[in-house]
């Protein structure tokens, strides 16, 4: 393999999005920065988008605001990520709250909509969010959480998680399951088709977490014929930090599903102040309180970005990328002791490359002051998120160059 920096370049100068960069913030051009499936950058066009809100609509326009458009940006928002990025259709997504909150609302909602079954099911490797939920919703439902997968103490499994594996632990008690789409330590794809119609053939609802997936790989929620779908939009979507995250439903739940946190956002009239509550029809009834016309704002832009460089696209780069990085980590960093803790195959490959070392930690924070932005993963990954719209081939080419030369610098080479 060619391991040259011009090799880098080359791939650049024929990348169909590296134009894509230029409508981001790069205050500092000679920063690395691998960490976008992480805080994806800021697009330029936020903060003046954000100012318009702040400055127009709030200063000048003040409550009238409310009824001039901040009241359907969840769902109008929402509409545009899930037609961009999830094969969604009108109606069926709303940006509101966090990931956490929204697991929680759509979790109590699927276990409520099997009420003669008490296990929730999720994988012991998950995001600690989604284990600490599934089991707090199992606890108050009076049943129990069932795990998949062992206990690993060390780096995750690089295999893709798979329909039988799930299958495994399912029985006519399941109410619920609950997945990542993509691993997030090592960036491995479920089969989602399969696992959704083993988990539909014991009558269970399906709930994936896309937070690492949405904006990544494609996504046919429609396709998967899952049942509930969450993510967050600060990662590839660009939507900032602690940006709202998202909430699909499939619309055959829509007439029945109940939010466990009736909000009068949530209301069917927001504004008629009733003794009882009553749900807004379809998605919107997951509202809760009161949404940031501020933050929505950001996650529009950065979804627009998205919407117009086109799944397809991005998929190609991030796949173009991620193979880049694991072909040149073999070339230049195996024989110092870095090992690969993603798939080999780019197809179960969403948009990150986790290396793994037993030095990850110190290796990260000599990185880091360095210039060399990556993530550290306990115990000993270092994770390159590649965000295909903001990250160049020679971003990754220094990254990895950087991690051999801090190697063979601390061995004498």
């Amino acid at each position: 393999m060619d391991v040259t920096r011009e090799f880098a370049q080359g791939l650049d100068a024929a990348d169909p999005l590296a134009g894509f960069r230029e409508r981001f913030e790069i205050p500092d051009p000679a920063l690395v920065y691998l960490d976008g499936n992480s805080l994806g950058r800021l697009p330029a066009g936020t903060a003046p988008r954000v100012e318009q809100v702040v400055r127009a609509e709030w200063g000048e326009r003040l409550i009238r605001s409310w009824s001039e458009g901040w009241l359907e940006l969840p769902l109008e928002v929402g509409d545009r990520l899930g037609a961009a990025l999830l094969g969604a259709g009108p109606g069926e997504t709303v940006v509101c709250d966090n990931v956490t909150v929204n697991t929680y609302k759509v979790l109590r909602a699927a276990v409520s909509m099997r009420p003669d079954r008490g296990t929730v099911v999720a994988h012991r490797g998950d995001f600690p969010t989604d284990r600490y939920v599934a089991a707090e919703v199992a606890r108050t439902r009076g049943g129990h959480a069932a795990w998949i997968g062992p206990l690993v103490s060390g780096t995750a499994p690089t295999e893709p998680l798979t329909a039988p594996e799930v299958a495994s632990v399912l029985h006519d008690d399941v109410a619920v399951v609950l997945l990542s789409a993509v691993d997030y330590r090592s960036a491995a794809i479920a089969d989602l088709v399969g696992i959704t119609r083993a988990v539909h053939d014991v009558g269970a609802l399906m709930v994936w977490d896309c937070s690492h997936a949405a904006g990544a790989i494609p996504l046919d929620l429609h396709a998967v014929d899952a049942d509930f779908a969450v993510g967050c939009s600060y990662k590839y979507l660009n939507g900032g930090p602690g940006a709202p995250a998202w909430i699909w439903a499939a619309p055959r739940h829509h007439d029945v599903m109940a939010n466990p946190i009736p909000g009068w956002m949530g209301h069917a009239d927001v504004f008629a102040m009733a003794p009882a509550y009553e749900p807004a029809p379809g998605v919107r009834r997951f509202l809760t309180g009161t949404p940031s016309a501020i933050a929505l704002a950001a996650v529009d832009e950065g979804v627009a970005l998205l919407a117009e460089a086109g799944v397809p696209a991005m998929r190609a780069k991030s796949s173009a990328l991620t193979s880049y990085a694991v072909d040149l980590s073999d070339a230049l960093l195996a024989d110092l002791g870095v090992g690969l803790a993603s798939p080999r195959d780019p197809a179960w490959r969403a948009g990150h490359v986790t290396l793994v070392h037993p030095d990850a930690v110190a290796l990260t924070e000599a990185l880091i002051a360095r210039g060399v932005v990556p993530d550290f993963r306990h115990p000993d990954g270092i994770r390159l998120g590649l965000a295909p719209l903001t990250t160049r081939f020679v971003d990754v080419h220094d990254g990895v160059a950087a991690i051999r030369d801090l190697l063979t610098a601390d061995d004498g080479r």
